[in-house]
């Protein structure tokens, strides 16, 4: 059966959807060219003319995985409810316990970020994009007088980092702790830059 001749624009999603799928079978390191090439039946040529180098299909594929979460993050804080239930349900999801992003790609993104400075630009910027939605609803919150954070910004940084390390951990030593401890100790440590206690935390996201 002949192939269905595709936009650019399709052509490009469907290379990075076989880019992630490659990335988290294989690692970053590991997968080549060749590998995106074969998994959709195209040559290695048509995988470089769109992109011209493995380094800027990783990024790419990187960047096309991360903003999908992005997305569903703000969709979830752009929600016509209480700072405090947007905050509590977005820490659940974005929690290793949660639907998240697929946290293998994340954690072989960050390892090849140390090496590669285009993927390393982008890492930054998604980062900063999360710290930034996040340190919004916060701020909007506080001013609302929902809870008490003098610090926003700082806030949001201290529990982006944490959730990261607890990802890392869930990933790497499967097993190590259960899945209901890590999100108590996310929602443990919300509530804590929120000024709340657990109940509290509870009780005005319900």
């Amino acid at each position: 059966m002949a192939r269905v001749r595709l936009s650019v624009a399709e052509r490009r999603e469907e290379l990075l959807r076989a880019a992630v799928e490659q990335i988290e079978a294989r690692g970053v390191a590991a997968v080549r060219i060749a590998d995106v090439a074969s998994a959709l039946g195209v040559s290695n040529a048509l995988v470089l003319y769109h992109f011209s180098s493995k380094e800027q299909l990783v990024a790419a594929a990187f960047s096309y995985a991360a903003e999908d979460d992005l997305r569903h993050l703000r969709k979830i804080l752009g929600r016509r409810t209480s700072a405090v239930r947007r905050l509590r349900t977005a820490v659940r999801w974005y929690a290793p316990t949660g639907q998240a992003k697929g946290w293998r790609l994340w954690i072989e993104g960050w390892a090849a970020a140390l090496r590669e400075p285009a993927l390393r630009d982008v890492a930054r910027d998604l980062d900063r994009q999360w710290k930034t939605e996040l340190t919004a609803v916060i701020a909007e919150g506080a001013a609302a007088g929902e809870f008490q954070c003098a610090d926003p910004s700082s806030a949001a940084w201290r529990l982006t980092a944490l959730l990261d390390g607890l990802a890392v951990q869930m990933t790497s030593y499967a097993g190590s702790f259960s899945r209901a401890a890590m999100l108590e100790w996310a929602e443990e440590a919300l509530a804590r830059e929120l000024g709340l206690d657990r109940e509290a935390l509870t009780r005005q996201s319900a």
